[in-house]
């Protein structure tokens, strides 16, 4: 399969981690492309024996970056903390309630602090391992342990404070 349609098969999870940066099913939307575009017409700056998915996070990952500083740099302003769109579901009080759980825990995600955020994004819903996430984000496996652990404890803390919340109501 050539590296192109290796790429295709790829935007799945690329859209994920969009989101997970962006919070915004747009900006999501416009960063995969930008990510696509970029490594499409630098194909031949991908060396075979790295993993074709770290590369493109990586990518996407600078994207962002680029994309926040010229933001702030235009406005003066550090963005907004809009969530992505609920996430649709069936009737049935089980049903409503692994999604009100599922709703909760997506927020508590886009709450969380850029860099930490953007570890859960590549740890715990891409499944990289933390070297991988280390080295696309260029910072010791330490730094991606300790973020990950913040995070995972900001996120049980967040949950429990929402069904604390919902049994109360």
């Amino acid at each position: 399969m050539n590296l192109s349609n290796r790429i295709i098969e790829l935007l799945p999870r690329l859209r994920r981690f969009a989101l997970t940066l962006t919070r915004r099913e747009e900006d999501a939307d416009d960063l995969v492309q930008s990510a696509v575009e970029r490594a499409l017409t630098r194909l031949d700056s991908w060396r075979p024996d790295t993993r074709l998915d770290s590369w493109m996070f990586k990518i996407m990952q600078n994207l962002w970056i680029d994309q926040v500083r010229a933001r702030r740099a235009r406005s003066g302003i550090e963005g907004d903390a809009e969530a992505v769109e609920t996430v649709a579901g069936s009737d049935g009080r089980h049903v409503t309630g692994v999604r009100r759980e599922l709703q909760a825990t997506l927020e508590a995600v886009l709450r969380l602090p850029e860099d930490q955020r953007t570890v859960v994004g590549l740890v715990l819903i891409e499944g990289l391992p933390y070297r991988e996430a280390a080295d696309i984000l260029n910072v010791p496996i330490g730094t991606i342990m300790s973020r990950l652990s913040r995070a995972r404890a900001a996120l049980e803390g967040a949950v429990r404070a929402d069904d604390a919340s919902a049994a109360r109501a």
